[in-house]
């Protein structure tokens, strides 16, 4: 029985729409975020030593990281119903978007929730406006840019296929969820700015597998 270790709000939402895309029979371990550091409870580090979400033991298998999991399941499970044949166009941009997703798309939302909250976090009266100030600068000079060329690029991938690889959906549309939905939380993706994306969206979270993920994986801000 695959164990999924499941983090509330994170990536291991998309975990359990692939298993559900999938088919497959699993359980779902919940943990908690602490509510002031929004960090994963030390229980998570008797499954891994990062304590970090996801994770998922299979038997006697324990793997970590999204990428992995999901390659992990497609070689063990998939039986190419979720990712294009080797060797085609579908198959290299397969293979890009599952490590965009976390290579190139995670790093600038995660600098932006970072210096948002220094923005607002508790400190002396003297050393705020330093901080505030460094914190603007850098989002305004490196963050917000490099997330809105992120945008336009994907926006226009998009504007040429209906799914990441081709023509068909694929592992590299779940994998490609989480930076997304994040986006849509806080960075400027909307139907009047990325028609393409914000339609890609709509379709994700109407898939039936999506929405049983939903149920399985409990409260999930992002959707």
């Amino acid at each position: 029985m695959i164990t999924v270790h499941h983090l509330n709000n994170s990536r291991s939402q998309r975990i359990l729409w692939l298993l559900e895309e999938l088919g497959l029979p699993y359980e779902v371990r919940r943990y908690q975020r602490d509510p002031q550091t929004l960090l994963a409870p030390p229980e998570l580090k008797a499954v891994h030593p990062l304590g970090k979400s996801p994770v998922i033991t299979d038997g006697d298998i324990t793997v970590a990281e999204s990428g992995a999991i999901v390659e992990y399941l497609l070689e063990a499970h998939d039986q190419g119903r979720l990712r294009p044949p080797a060797g085609t166009p579908e198959a290299r941009r397969f293979s890009y978007w599952l490590h965009f997703a976390e290579g190139s798309a995670m790093p600038p939302l995660l600098l932006k929730l970072v210096f948002q909250r220094i923005q607002t976090a508790s400190m002396p009266f003297f050393v705020k406006p330093i901080a505030r100030g460094i914190a603007a600068k850098v989002l305004e000079g490196f963050v917000e840019p490099n997330l809105q060329a992120q945008l336009a690029y994907m926006e226009a991938e998009l504007a040429q296929r209906p799914w990441f690889a081709g023509e068909d959906f694929t592992a590299a549309d779940i994998q490609m969820s989480f930076p997304l939905e994040a986006a849509a939380q806080r960075s400027g993706l909307t139907p009047e700015r990325t028609p393409h994306l914000s339609d890609w969206l709509a379709r994700i979270h109407a898939r039936p597998a999506y929405q049983r993920a939903l149920v399985q994986g409990g409260p999930y801000d992002y959707a």
